[in-house]
């Protein structure tokens, strides 16, 4: 059976429509970002984690998202400027989200169903969640805002 992952239509930052299926067989590592949160640093970390393991399948997402504190504000060449300028970012980003409530990307609804955080809440707490999606498309792992990548880096080699 098909993960259901490979349909959802995201925007990329510079405003094109696709579907996820380009990334079916790779591992993902699905985050919400932020350009002025306090865990805006992981940017870099994100960035090694695709250099290193993009060549072997690895494919980080970013989905910048304004829902916390205003800490997104910008428009989408903004962001993508802040992204390159500061970070170096070469991973895809994508156009600014809401992960929930009433206007939830229909991404974000079905990784905050599949993989619960704290006690059974859906919800996503704050920038910098991370969902950690294995080869076929299931969601294996949910990260708190706090964890850091490099602490990531072991579940994503079992998974290459």
């Amino acid at each position: 059976m098909t993960s259901p992952i490979y349909d959802f239509e995201v925007e990329t930052l510079d405003g094109h429509e696709k579907t996820l299926a380009e990334h079916r067989g790779k591992v993902l590592l699905i985050v919400n970002t932020a350009s002025q949160c306090g865990f805006t640093p992981q940017f870099a970390g994100l960035e090694q984690l695709y250099e290193k393991y993009g060549p072997e399948g690895l494919v980080v997402l970013g989905f910048p998202c304004n829902q916390f504190g205003n800490q997104e504000p910008g428009d989408a060449p903004q962001i993508g400027a802040f992204c390159q300028k500061n970070y170096g970012v070469t991973f895809p980003m994508h156009a600014k989200v809401r992960v929930n409530g009433e206007g939830a990307h229909p991404l974000w609804r079905w990784l905050e169903t599949e993989k619960p955080g704290l006690l059974g809440s859906t919800a996503i707490k704050w920038n910098f969640t991370k969902f950690l999606v294995d080869r076929e498309g299931r969601v294996v792992a949910r990260y708190a805002p706090k964890t850091s990548p490099s602490d990531i880096e072991a579940d994503i080699r079992k998974l290459l």
